[in-house]
């Protein structure tokens, strides 16, 4: 893993995790970073409460719910994805499309009609211990 450092947003770089509380809590922000640094084909990863963010070098970026094993993709290839996130001061919504599990080196999202996409090659460690760090849950396997 590279060398942290902190960033004028108070994030930490080089392939790390971020935890910030409820009150400084902004979700599409911190979509609009994880989508950036995709673009950019850094892999980075920011815990947010029970929400894990994270982009790859290959250009995807994904939103987890640790603790019900939610995704939403939010980038392919560097190109934004189509996402619906409502958020006010007091609560958020999102409407999640997967249900992810990470076994091994394998990242598994499937989509509510069933159909389901494995990718070998994501930093599954990495994400793992955001996930971790985040209080989520066991995946299911």
């Amino acid at each position: 893993m590279g060398k942290k450092r902190k960033t004028a947003r108070g994030k930490e770089t080089g392939g790390e995790r971020v935890q910030q509380r409820r009150s400084a809590m902004n979700i599409k922000d911190e979509v609009a970073y994880i989508i950036g640094r995709a673009q950019k084909h850094e892999a980075r990863f920011v815990s947010l409460g029970p929400l894990v963010f994270f982009s790859t070098e290959s250009g995807d970026a994904w939103m987890l719910d640790t603790e019900d094993a939610m995704a939403l993709c939010l980038a392919r290839d560097g190109l934004p994805q189509p996402v619906r996130i409502v958020e006010t001061e007091q609560q958020f919504g999102i409407e999640w499309d997967r249900q992810f599990c990470i076994d091994g080196d394998m990242f598994t999202a499937t989509d509510r009609f069933g159909r389901t996409t494995s990718i070998i090659g994501y930093p599954t460690t990495e994400i793992l211990g955001a996930i971790r760090r985040a209080g989520g849950r066991s995946l299911p396997e």
